[in-house]
């Protein structure tokens, strides 16, 4: 996992320099929201802010994993169900 996020800090930090539109995108795209960015952003000002944007992307994503686990609908008994 820290290797994940030393990789996505590392990516990030290059589309802070280079190409920051292209951030927001996949910003919005995981489904980071805007006020937790800013809120965290202003909570650890001074900090590396790639390795907070990597983190809240992690987990977001892991919350994604999650959900999707619990609300997954179990697999058919029943062979005629099956597509």
């Amino acid at each position: 996992m820290e290797q994940l996020k030393a990789q996505l800090t590392a990516y990030i930090n290059d589309l802070i320099n280079h190409d920051f539109e292209k951030l927001i995108y996949y910003l919005y795209r995981i489904d980071v929201h805007e006020q937790k960015i800013k809120q965290l952003l202003q909570q650890h000002e001074g900090e590396n802010a790639a390795e907070i944007l990597a983190q809240l992307i992690i987990d977001r994503q892991l919350q994604k994993i999650k959900f999707r686990q619990e609300f997954q609908s179990p697999p058919a008994d029943n062979d005629e169900e099956k597509w």
